[in-house]
């Protein structure tokens, strides 16, 4: 395995590469733009390198759809780190080319809703496409094929284009969230300011059972911070879902509302415990009461007293 090298969804000029040049130890690994979050993630699966970072979220638009199917499929990976980085469009065009000019125009499928009611007002008659990225529809554009692109102002110089107009976003303060991905292996310490995620399978449709699975988070006090759900590739009406969840899975509540969700799911796939990037122990929630390690320690011993007569 290369431990030099980190893959991420490119070309060159992605937000993703962006957000990966943020990591302190992205100085000092080789950066490998690859035409896909699978193909990203696969160099890891396959050993050509040893993380990747891809989008999984975004304010605006919800869930990366690629990433979650991803992760929740195939050879098993592991979250390891996050990375939030602030989203804003430009239209980048070929030199010369004024708004007038512009008849098509391409971005990443997730880019268009963050700029819908923009081109509605500005750019009524055009015709959209989506691109693999955003870097790739700079490229399209530079290569002649679109009028115009949606990608960050700093993807202009690498394809020898110009940024019309700037800072578009139809949201106020964006953001798209990233997760650096590696090989299984024991997660890092806790930190107190954690995330833990998982994909948790439905079993036997009934009325409820979604309510089942998120009752093992509610009764030890675990909070709930994305849960989306994603068609299994079974048939209609079959899901998994997606599970973001407030703490380390070291943590007794934690531990113990992914045991609960194991006893009652046909699968669930860890994928990670990990910082919550921008957020510090002093920023996180008190817990509720009888929710933390001691008190589930102190429930613990009270048992076993009381099964050996020790009450």
């Amino acid at each position: 395995m290369s431990a030099t090298r980190y893959t991420y969804l490119g070309p060159e000029g992605t937000f993703t590469e962006a957000a990966l040049r943020t990591l302190p130890e992205a100085a000092t690994r080789e950066l490998i733009p690859m035409v896909s979050v699978p193909a990203a993630l696969d160099a890891v699966r396959h050993g050509d390198a040893a993380a990747a970072l891809v989008p999984i979220e975004n304010s605006v638009e919800g869930g990366v759809t690629a990433t979650l199917d991803e992760l929740a499929s195939g050879e098993p990976l592991m979250i390891y780190r996050e990375v939030v980085l602030p989203i804003a469009f430009a239209l980048l065009v070929r030199p010369g080319t004024a708004l007038t000019d512009i008849k098509t125009v391409t971005g990443h499928p997730v880019a268009q809703p963050q700029v819908r009611n923009w081109l509605r007002a500005h750019l009524p008659n055009v015709l959209w496409e989506s691109a693999a990225s955003n870097a790739d529809g700079a490229r399209l554009v530079q290569e002649g094929r679109f009028d115009a692109a949606f990608a960050g102002e700093f993807a202009a110089a690498t394809y020898g284009l110009q940024a019309l107009v700037t800072e578009i976003h139809d949201a106020e303060n964006a953001e798209t969230r990233f997760v650096l991905v590696g090989r299984p292996a024991r997660p890092a310490a806790p930190t107190g300011a954690d995330k833990t995620s998982v994909v948790v399978w439905l079993g036997e449709d009934h009325p409820g059972a979604l309510l089942e699975l998120l009752q093992e988070f509610a009764v030890r006090g675990v909070n709930l911070m994305l849960i989306q759900s994603r068609p299994t590739g079974a048939g209609i009406g079959n899901y998994c879902f997606a599970v973001d969840a407030e703490g380390h899975i070291s943590d007794r509540r934690v531990g113990e509302a992914l045991m609960g969700l194991k006893r009652i799911s046909p699968k669930v796939r860890f994928l990670g415990s990990y910082p919550r990037a921008g957020v510090t122990p002093q920023d996180v929630r008190p817990l509720r009461a009888g929710t933390s390690d001691g008190e589930f320690m102190d429930a613990a011993d009270w048992l076993a007293r009381s099964q050996d007569g020790r009450i």
